[in-house]
């Protein structure tokens, strides 16, 4: 039985090494899903209105730039607010295990017998977890709260992330406009290639979410389709 605790305590350190990485690539995925979807739905809308590449470059640039800074602040941010809220739930345990040692002992004894472990050995372990403060105020964090520890870097790589991401994305309906001579042709080889890019990237987000291939496909690449062809027509409307 003892062996089965260091193995649920080596599981926890496994799972936070996967959570860190789940982190990244779900920053990838929201950077890269807007980064394709909202230039492409710019640059075909302004082809719409728009007789000149020109325009329609410069625009698809500054909306770019915008995105960058925008996403990446936003992940800044959220990654600021996941440690600042980590930092918040481990102050309030270590002071839990200070004001209220016996609850706090209880619990321990409560989590491991939830994962598998002989009631009357669970009180052996959470005596020896007791003995220090900084471990058990950790495996409370996990166990109880089910919280990882985010990476001392967590913001800024979050907003790296989600920027370059987007970037990427961005470029790709763009650049179309840059190597051809007229809106026309640019638009033309524009949706060609953004909704290849869509389709790869669809089924890449839905093989690591986890979502049935054909459907998760389908919905990020007609969720581009109808945003781009809702600002042509619009545009065209319009003009």
């Amino acid at each position: 039985m003892i062996v089965n605790c260091f193995q649920i305590l080596l599981k926890s350190r496994m799972d936070e090494s996967k959570t860190h990485n789940s982190a990244l690539i779900k920053d990838i995925i929201i950077g890269m899903s807007d980064g394709l979807t909202v230039p492409f739905a710019l640059t075909a809308g302004l082809s719409g209105a728009l007789h000149t590449n020109q325009l329609i470059i410069v625009s698809g640039m500054a909306e770019i730039a915008a995105g960058c800074i925008s996403m990446g602040l936003g992940g800044f941010l959220a990654g600021e607010s996941e440690v600042d809220h980590y930092n918040t739930a481990l102050k309030r345990e270590y002071h839990e295990i200070e004001t209220v040692p016996h609850l706090e002992l209880k619990e321990v004894q409560d989590a491991l017998v939830s994962v598998g472990v002989d009631t009357a050995l669970s009180k052996t372990v959470a005596l020896q977890i007791s003995q220090n403060k900084d471990n058990w105020a950790n495996f409370m964090m996990q166990m109880e709260l089910k919280l990882e520890k985010p990476p001392t870097n967590r913001a800024r790589a979050s907003a790296v992330a989600i920027a370059l991401s987007y970037l990427v994305g961005g470029f790709i309906p763009l650049f179309p406009y840059i190597i051809t001579n007229n809106n026309q042709s640019g638009l033309y080889l524009s949706c060609t290639v953004t909704i290849f890019a869509l389709i790869v990237f669809g089924y890449l987000k839905s093989k690591f979410t986890g979502q049935n291939l054909v459907t998760g496909t389908f919905k990020v690449a007609s969720i581009g389709i109808i945003a781009a062809t809702a600002a042509f027509l619009l545009a065209k409307a319009v003009s």
